[in-house]
């Protein structure tokens, strides 16, 4: 039996998908700026990395590398990156330890 390479960005399909998807990574390791520009990569991989890197000025390898997890984006990278997806980043506060 051969199983295929399971990658995440082939499920990102609608916006509604992609914010469900970065709300869950956000709640389990949004501590990890990292794992946050992973998941951010991998949204820009599903929609399309070439022609987001040139809407961000960067060069696609560039942008790959910043969003793979092993880079460090800068926050006016992430900042672009999120604009250029049609995305919002926005704060909320933390619930109070202990809290239900």
């Amino acid at each position: 039996m051969t199983f295929a390479h399971y990658d995440t960005a082939d499920y990102l399909k609608s916006e509604e998908d992609i914010g469900a998807y970065l709300d869950a990574v956000m709640e389990e390791g949004g501590d990890d700026p990292a794992y946050v520009a992973r998941a951010l990569g991998t949204v820009a991989r599903a929609r399309n990395m070439t022609a987001l890197a040139r809407e961000v000025g960067m060069s696609r390898v560039g942008l790959n590398k910043a969003l793979s997890g092993e880079g460090n984006p800068t926050l006016a990278t992430v900042l672009k990156v999120a604009k250029a997806l049609g995305l919002r980043i926005s704060f909320r506060p933390q619930a109070a330890k202990g809290a239900n």
